[in-house]
């Protein structure tokens, strides 16, 4: 994930759950501490996060529908799943993603 690929997650992040985020809320999404976090995403947001942290927002960014549901979670297109209930199973997933994240922000 590159930073202005972060940044554009932010923004997306902050779409889906109907408020927009700050570089302090990002941080307590990515369990960095108060202080400094929110300087660490602003840099991050130029030069990019690491690669475990990357993998914490591709999971995160799931809420919004801008991101692909990401293979591990993707278990609406099995065959023991109707291909009708298939979109309401997905939107359902999502707004428990968003939920996740609006419960990570307090």
């Amino acid at each position: 994930m590159t930073g202005p690929e972060l940044k554009k997650l932010r923004e997306n992040l902050g779409e889906a759950i109907g408020r927009k985020l700050t570089a302090a809320d990002m941080a307590r999404l990515c369990g960095l501490p108060a202080a400094g976090g929110a300087e660490k995403i602003r840099k991050w947001e130029v030069i990019g996060p690491s690669a475990k942290v990357a993998e914490v927002l591709r999971v995160l960014a799931m809420a919004s529908e801008r991101y692909p549901i990401l293979e591990k979670f993707d278990i609406f297109d099995r065959h023991d799943v109707p291909v009708k209930d298939r979109p309401a199973r997905r939107q359902a997933f999502r707004e428990q993603m968003r939920d996740d994240v609006r419960r990570r922000l307090g």
